[in-house]
C-alpha cells in the first residue's frame, strides 16, 4: 500500500535552507549585515573571523525581527518566531547569543528580557560562559541558575529588594528547567513580565513530557499581570490574541521563542504544543538532489531525518559480549587511538570499565559521570581536551551537546537504543568542520536492530570492521589478570 505522507504544516515543508558544509560556506563577519561594531570587534578578540551558514543565517533573521527594539511593531506587528534545526557543532550557540546581546546593548533598565533554558548543568554552563564573553563591558548582567549554589544565593543574584520594591539584577538567564520552575514559583519579585526571547536549546529534549510543564510555566509568568499599580500598568502583556483596536493601542513587549536543536522533530503535535508563532524553520536536512545557490531549491529528503557532520566517518564491529573490553584495549594499546570519547548505557558500566583499563595500565584513563562533582568533571575535561587523559568514558547524560575539544574518536563500548542517543554521541566529534571516526560495538543478536535503526534514520554509510580474533589474543592474559585483580578490589 503506499505509504501515508504525514500532513506537514507548511513552514516545516518548505524552510529556508542552511548549507551543510561548513568549511566551504563560511562566510566572514563583516558580510553579515547589521551587527553592531561593537561585537564585531568582541568576535575578533575571540578570534572568530568569519560565521557558519547557520550563523550567517539566523543572526540577520533575529536581529531583523527585533529591528522595532523591544515593542510590537506597527499596526501590531509581531516577530515570527525561530527554530534551528542543525547537527551537534555547527555553531547554533552564537547565533543566538550575538543578536540577543546586540538587542539588549541599549537597553537601561535591568529586566529579564532573555531566558535560556538546556537540559543540563554542563550545557547551561557552556552557554553562559559565552554570554559571559559577549556582555562583558556592556554592563548587561548575566545570571545563571542551575541548582549548583543554594536557592537563597540564587535569589540573592535574581533580585534585589528596595524600597520601592523590587529590582531585577539579571537580563538574561541561562537556567536548567526544575530550577528555574522552582524560581518562577518561590522567588519574590521575579518577573518575566518583560521576557522578549525565550530560548530552547536542545529542544526536542526539553518538549518530551517531563520539560513540557516548565515551557508552560514560563510562558504563563511572562503574561501574568503583574499586581502593583503604578506605570507599569501600560505596558500590560495580553495573551496574543486577534488584533483589535483595543489590543493594539497600549505597546507590548512580544515574546518570541527560539528553537534549537541538532534533532528537531517533525512531529507536527509535538510541535503544537510549543504554541509557535508563524514560525521559520531554517535546516541543514536535506538532500544533495538539486544544487543550492543559483536561486534553486534543494529537495528536502523525507527519509534524511537527522544530520550528521560532514567529516564523520562511522564503522560498527559485530563482536560478544566477553570480547568488548578486548576491543576497546585492542584499539587504545594496539591500535594507538588518542583523545576517544567511549560511551556506555549507564553509570555502573562506566564505572566498572574505567576500573578494569585501570587495572589493565598502560592507558590513561578517566570517567565523565553524573556520579562526580562537578568541579571535577571540569577538571577531567580540561585534562582531556589538553591530552593528559586518551580515554574518556562517559554515559549519556553528558553526551548531549557538550563541546570537548579535539575528539579523535568516539567509541560506543554499548551500542546505543536510541538513534537520537546515537546521533548526539557521534556528534561529539567532528565539530566544527573537522574529521572524526565512530566506532560501534554491537553484539551479534543486537546486529539486525542497530542497522535497521540506522537505516530508518536514512544513515547509511556505516561500514562494517571486522577484528579478527587473533588481533586480540596478545592481549588475552594480562586482561584476565586485571578482571581478578579488579574482582579481589571489588570484593
Amino acid at each position: 500500500s503506499p505509504q501515508v505522507k504525514p500532513f506537514l504544516p507548511q513552514w516545516l515543508a518548505q524552510p529556508k535552507l542552511v548549507q551543510k558544509r561548513i568549511k566551504d560556506n563560511l562566510v566572514p563577519i563583516r558580510d553579515v549585515p547589521g551587527i553592531h561594531p561593537r561585537l564585531l570587534k568582541k568576535l575578533q578578540m575571540n578570534g572568530i573571523e568569519s560565521f557558519f551558514p547557520v550563523q550567517a543565517e539566523v543572526i540577520p533573521a533575529v536581529l531583523q525581527s527585533a529591528s522595532n527594539g523591544y515593542l510590537m511593531g506597527q499596526g501590531g506587528y509581531r516577530p515570527k518566531d525561530i527554530c534551528v534545526s542543525a547537527p551537534t557543532g555547527s555553531g547554533k550557540t552564537l547565533s543566538f547569543v550575538i543578536p540577543i546581546v546586540q538587542v539588549l546593548l541599549d537597553r537601561v533598565v535591568c529586566q529579564v528580557r532573555a531566558l535560556v533554558v538546556l537540559p543540563t548543568k554542563e550545557l547551561a554552563q557552556q552557554v553562559s560562559k559565552v554570554f559571559n564573553i559577549y556582555t562583558d563591558g556592556t554592563g548587561l548582567k548575566v545570571v545563571l541558575i542551575t541548582g549548583q549554589k543554594s536557592f537563597a544565593k540564587e535569589q540573592e543574584m535574581l533580585v534585589q529588594k528596595k524600597v520601592t520594591g523590587y529590582c531585577s539584577l539579571a537580563d538574561i538567564i541561562v537556567a536548567t528547567p526544575g530550577r528555574l520552575t522552582d524560581h518562577i514559583s518561590q522567588t519574590p519579585g521575579f518577573s518575566l513580565t518583560q521576557l522578549r526571547f525565550l530560548i530552547v536549546d536542545e529542544a526536542d529534549r526539553m518538549i518530551d513530557d517531563m520539560h513540557q510543564n516548565c515551557l508552560n510555566q514560563i510562558v504563563k509568568a511572562a503574561f501574568q499581570v503583574e499586581n502593583h499599580s503604578g506605570s507599569n500598568m501600560l505596558f500590560q502583556r495580553t495573551k496574543p490574541g486577534p488584533v483589535t483596536a483595543a489590543s493594539s493601542c497600549y505597546p507590548q513587549i512580544p515574546l518570541q521563542k527560539l528553537l534549537f536543536s541538532a534533532t528537531l522533530t517533525q512531529d507536527p503535535e509535538k510541535l503544537q504544543q510549543l504554541d509557535l508563532f508563524q514560525p521559520r524553520l531554517f535546516t541543514s536536512v536535506y538532500s544533495e538532489k538539486k544544487t543550492l545557490g543559483d536561486g534553486t531549491e534543494a529537495e528536502q529528503d523525507t527519509n534524511k531525518k537527522y544530520i550528521l557532520p560532514e567529516g564523520l566517518s562511522q564503522c560498527y564491529v559485530p563482536c560478544d559480549l566477553n570480547s568488548k573490553p578486548l576491543l576497546l584495549l585492542h584499539f587504545m594499546l594496539t591500535m594507538k587511538f588518542t583523545r576517544v570519547l567511549c560511551f556506555t548505557n549507564s553509570r555502573e558500566a562506566s564505572h566498572r570499565l574505567f576500573l578494569l583499563v585501570q587495572a589493565f595500565g598502560g592507558v590513561t584513563a578517566a570517567e565523565f559521570s553524573s556520579r562526580l562533582p562537578p568541579s571535577e568533571r571540569q577538571r577531567t575535561m580540561k585534562e582531556f581536551e589538553q591530552g593528559k587523559i586518551q580515554l574518556l568514558i562517559s554515559t549519556d547524560a553528558t553526551a548531549r551537546g557538550i563541546d570537548v575539544k579535539g575528539v579523535n574518536y568516539v567509541i560506543n563500548y554499548d551500542a546505543p537504543q536510541f538513534i537520537r542517543t546515537y546521533i548526539h554521541r557521534v556528534g561529539r566529534t567532528a565539530r566544527a568542520g573537522k574529521v572524526g571516526v565512530a566506532f560501534s560495538l554491537v553484539l551479534r543478536i543486537q546486529e539486525r536492530r542497530f542497522l535497521r535503526m540506522l537505516k530508518d534514520a536514512g544513515i547509511q554509510d556505516i561500514k562494517k570492521h571486522p577484528v579478527k580474533g587473533n588481533s586480540l589474543k596478545p592481549l588475552v592474559q594480562q586482561y584476565e589478570e586485571a578482571l581478578s585483580k579488579l574482582e579481589k578490589t571489588v570484593k
